[in-house]
């Protein structure tokens, strides 16, 4: 059953493929049909995917032994013959650890069902901790959740901050005092549960497009201790040659617009404890608050008009505190960007907040296991 989250892989299949790789495909072909369209009869998934009748019975059947998918009875239809038998994932079947480091205070998870729903949550305190301590933090956190599970554990889905390498490996994570941490192996061998680490902002773009009805090729802006953003590219995840595609905290900014001319980095003006910082001085000075958040949304975008424009972007999505980005941020973000791209190409491009809330890397950790164990998303 279980499998890899590939590096470059769309997330959804849809067609049929190659003899050889036929059979793991198709299975989730049927459970991606079912896992997005729930209460379909076996002719419903021959007619969807494309697959003929008697590989779809063979498959459900395999399924509905293994107790992945249920019947969930007789579908009512006013037409001659035997009515259809109407099937679903099971919720019961299993659940799924989400694990959310990306905070600067504390570390945080969930127990989630098979659709992202949180059922349980720990958080616990960083106190400052790096290295091995940090690490253990991570793996008692994981075991904790484990007990709090009440069906068996799917996997473990795990969002860092730094680059994390498709193998779960963090390469650089300097706040937590990480460097060629093999992370995913560790949650693996400590738990004995399969076990998916990524970058923060990747997971979160994951939950996006997994529980946010997000477009295949979008971004999404992830600001908290730092800034980072995920990329989507015709529903895969796009990583670099070197992993660290997304990480534009380091971007040069023109401040020649803002009051702040030291501040050229996005990350120095638009992290949070840098913006809440910036808010307090200008309070203090009787200044106006709503023209450092408009200052930072402009940085913001002067560095995301080049990647919006190159690759036509439909959508900008930002996660972090809504009482910093949402407003005059964003207002000023959307005319900037709009600005600065090319008219009639992408003045209908969006930038909203993410309606997902504190919950989205932990619900993206659940989509890199739903994917890597069951290849659905």
């Amino acid at each position: 059953m279980s499998g890899e989250f590939e590096l470059g892989r769309t997330l959804r299949p849809r067609t049929k493929v190659l003899p050889e790789q036929a059979r793991a495909h198709n299975r989730s072909l049927v459970l991606q049909t079912l896992y997005r369209d729930r209460g379909q009869s076996r002719a419903d998934l021959a007619r969807a995917t494309g697959l003929t009748r008697v590989t779809i019975s063979d498959l459900v059947a395999e399924l509905v032994a293994e107790g992945v998918i249920v019947e969930l009875g007789q579908r009512d239809e006013a037409r001659p013959g035997k009515p259809a038998v109407l099937l679903d994932m099971n919720a019961e079947y299993a659940q799924i650890v989400g694990l959310d480091l990306s905070e600067d205070a504390y570390f945080r998870g969930a127990v989630l069902d098979l659709h992202g729903t949180v059922l349980a949550s720990r958080d616990v305190p960083l106190d400052g901790a790096t290295g091995e301590r940090a690490v253990t933090l991570v793996l008692e956190l994981a075991d904790a959740l484990a007990a709090d599970a009440t069906a068996p554990l799917l996997g473990i889905g795990v969002g860092s901050p730094g680059i994390v390498d498709p193998t779960g490996v963090v390469v650089s994570a300097p706040n937590l005092g990480w460097s060629a941490l093999e992370l995913q192996q560790r949650v693996r061998e400590h738990t004995g549960s399969a076990a998916y680490v990524g970058n923060d902002a990747n997971v979160a773009v994951l939950a996006e497009y997994g529980f946010g009805q997000a477009l295949g090729d979008m971004m999404l802006v992830k600001v908290g201790h730092g800034v980072g953003a995920g990329l989507l590219v015709g529903g895969a995840l796009v990583y670099g040659s070197r992993f660290a595609a997304g990480e534009i905290g380091q971007v040069m900014v023109d401040s020649a617009r803002g009051p702040y001319d030291g501040a050229r980095s996005l990350e120095a003006s638009l992290a949070v404890p840098q913006l809440r910082e910036r808010l307090g001085h200008a309070t203090s000075a009787g200044q106006d608050s709503e023209a450092v958040l408009a200052d930072a949304g402009r940085r913001l975008a002067i560095v995301l008009a080049p990647i919006v424009g190159a690759l036509n972007l439909a959508e900008v999505v930002l996660s972090g505190p809504e009482d910093l980005l949402g407003g005059a941020l964003t207002d000023a973000a959307i005319a900037t960007l709009r600005e600065r791209t090319m008219a009639g190409f992408h003045t209908d491009v969006q930038l909203r907040m993410t309606a997902l809330g504190r919950d989205i890397v932990v619900r993206g950790a659940g989509v890199m296991v739903l994917s890597g164990q069951l290849g659905v998303s």
